[in-house]
């Protein structure tokens, strides 16, 4: 019955042990927003097997980019590397039904860079190589 019991506990253990180091993910808050002050949101960042990194951004409350003043075309999300590069990396569209009546986004991509700060402006070109002023949500470098 010890015996039992002793190797229950060692597999409850080791499993444990498995699962910490499985889950090596980095959750980054974005802070809290002037230009649209009820937005919020969340990063995770992971690795692939690739050793890129993996960066999924979760949005909520976020307005329509038409909303803002002056208002814009789309939201534009940038990565600042190690390297001190600022990257555009994407875009949220917030004229699709996901956004605009839920008020909810995500957004997925994969960098050989390693990020060490995330923020997303509002634009009216989507393929902009720098960002504008209209900076919307940020995080603080990590």
């Amino acid at each position: 019955m010890k015996t039992i019991l002793k190797n229950n506990i060692l597999t409850v253990l080791t499993l444990l042990v498995l699962l910490s180091l499985a889950s090596c993910s980095k959750k980054i808050n974005f802070l809290t927003s002037p230009v649209v002050p009820a937005a919020r949101g969340y990063v995770n960042i992971n690795h692939d097997r690739n050793k890129n990194y993996v960066i999924q951004i979760h949005l909520f409350d976020l307005a329509e980019v038409q909303r803002l003043q002056p208002s814009k075309q789309t939201y534009v999300i940038w990565m600042v590397t190690d390297q001190d590069i600022t990257k555009n990396i994407g875009q949220i569209k917030s004229s699709t039904g996901i956004l605009s009546r839920q008020l909810k986004a995500s957004f997925e991509s994969v960098s050989s860079f390693k990020p060490t700060k995330l923020f997303i402006t509002a634009e009216d070109d989507p393929s902009t190589q720098s960002p504008g002023t209209q900076v919307v949500l940020s995080t603080d470098n990590f």
